[in-house]
């Protein structure tokens, strides 16, 4: 296995460069027989990088049951610690790692740098925290993590009074000088580009001195139930946030309560694997599914039957059985027209999946996953058609029509999302090989030997 540079490789997706060298990628195994697994999957990266940023502002010390272990939580972890906030690992009951006690300081601290890697969190929700610290706090993180939009988080502080420095540019690298106080307040941004600005805002907001009036100006705004998560975890810890009209948020400033959080299972990382049912057959089932939940990935139990698929609920397991084959052979995977503007982070897997569909599918509302981890729509396309793949790109989304693909490499171009699409494109076709699996260490490390117990 190839482990991840952690750095996104320069990449022209419309252009006719042959793929980067595959050899020494893992070679994605492809399915030989219908499968029928159960599966438990680690905590929800989402709620697990929310919850420490909350931890660390809270009034006392929290626990963490089950949170998730990856790279996006850890840089995340480590970048808290770089401005006093205490961690210790304790043994948790659970499969997938250690629990985590949070200890707040008792006076946040800069004069440090912040590694953000490539998480969009990372980059976002810790400026806020390190402009309650006292002293420079400088932020940077991978290659690709300085074309990431960053406008709405670096403007709206400064509008709000904090010294930031990023010459300009909009992007990391930049320097927050905390004076170890926000006064807060009235504040309008633009989060077209990503709702983490609102989430980033609202997560430090009650440390604020004013609390804090927030609007969108924008026309759109993407992956609203992540902002509705960010809500509940606030919620949760006393935190009273209140919508009073559609894009517009206001807090007042007061207490984070230290609370106990048990960590769902990550319903987002389940996708790849309730998809493996519908492209190899058989039936896969998730344990631990919650009944209700703010994740974007439970939108998979209806999403998935608009592919074919049929879905169970069975107390705390989600299963989903593949559809019946079509009698010309193909796979009775359903055509789909979607609007994913909610549910961004699912378009790569589902892009997979419609790749193998006998009918053209189309997937709209995601113009802003061109600024995730990669160009995510550019991306799908390049890789699918290079396997012989017919996508086409929308200034929003993508088609995808039926073609019959063939093996061959697979970049993902140091994006966890894009190697489990490979994953999957190989599960339906022998020979795909995946140049940096090592990727999905980002959300989910344990990815290539859950993938083998899929396939087991």
């Amino acid at each position: 296995m190839q482990i991840s540079r952690y750095s996104a490789p320069e990449f022209d997706p419309y252009g006719d460069a042959a793929p980067d060298d595959a050899d020494g990628g893992w070679n994605a195994p492809a399915a030989t027989h219908p499968i029928d697994a159960v599966m438990s999957l680690p905590g929800s990266k989402s709620l697990t990088n929310r919850e420490l940023v909350l931890a660390a502002l809270a009034d006392g010390p929290s626990t963490l049951r089950a949170p998730l272990w990856s790279r996006d939580s850890e840089l995340m972890v480590e970048g808290l610690r770089a401005l006093g906030t205490g961690f210790e690992r304790v043994p948790g009951a659970g499969g997938f790692g250690d629990d985590l006690v949070v200890t707040p300081a008792a006076e946040l601290v800069g004069s440090t740098t912040i590694d953000c890697g490539l998480a969009g969190t990372v980059m976002r929700f810790l400026p806020p925290v390190a402009a309650l610290a006292l002293g420079p706090t400088t932020f940077d993180g991978d290659e690709y993590a300085r074309k990431r939009p960053m406008s709405g988080v670096i403007q709206g502080l400064q509008a709000l009074g904090v010294d930031l420095d990023d010459d300009g540019r909009g992007t990391l690298p930049f320097t927050v000088h905390g004076t170890g106080r926000v006064t807060g307040g009235t504040l309008e941004i633009d989060a077209s580009a990503s709702s983490q600005f609102v989430s980033a805002l609202l997560l430090s907001g009650a440390r604020f001195e004013g609390g804090l009036d927030l609007r969108h100006t924008g026309e759109r705004l993407p992956s609203l139930p992540h902002i509705e998560m960010t809500i509940a975890t606030l919620a949760a810890r006393g935190v009273e946030v209140a919508s009073p009209e559609v894009g517009r948020w206001t807090l007042a400033p007061g207490p984070i309560a230290a609370i106990d959080v048990d960590i769902e299972p990550d319903l987002s990382n389940a996708a790849p694997f309730l998809v493996a049912a519908l492209v190899a057959g058989g039936s896969v089932a998730i344990t631990g599914w919650p009944a209700t939940t703010t994740q974007v990935g439970a939108q998979l139990a209806d999403l998935l039957p608009r592919f074919g698929a049929r879905v169970e609920r069975d107390g705390d397991r989600l299963t989903v059985h593949a559809p019946e084959r079509a009698t010309d052979g193909g796979r009775g995977i359903r055509g789909v027209d979607l609007d994913l503007s909610e549910a961004g982070e699912l378009v790569p897997n589902l892009v997979g999946l419609a790749a193998f569909a006998d009918e053209p599918s189309r997937f709209t509302g995601i113009g802003h996953i061109r600024h995730h981890e990669t160009d995510r729509l550019a991306a799908l396309a390049a890789e699918l058609n290079g396997l012989g793949g017919r996508v086409t790109e929308l200034e929003d989304g993508l088609v995808v029509e039926p073609a019959e693909l063939r093996g061959g490499p697979w970049r993902a171009y140091a994006d966890h999302r894009m190697a489990t699409t490979g994953a999957i494109v190989g599960l339906g076709v022998p020979g795909v090989v995946v140049d940096d699996i090592g990727s999905t260490s980002k959300t989910l490390p344990q990815f290539t030997a859950l993938w083998q117990r899929l396939l087991a």
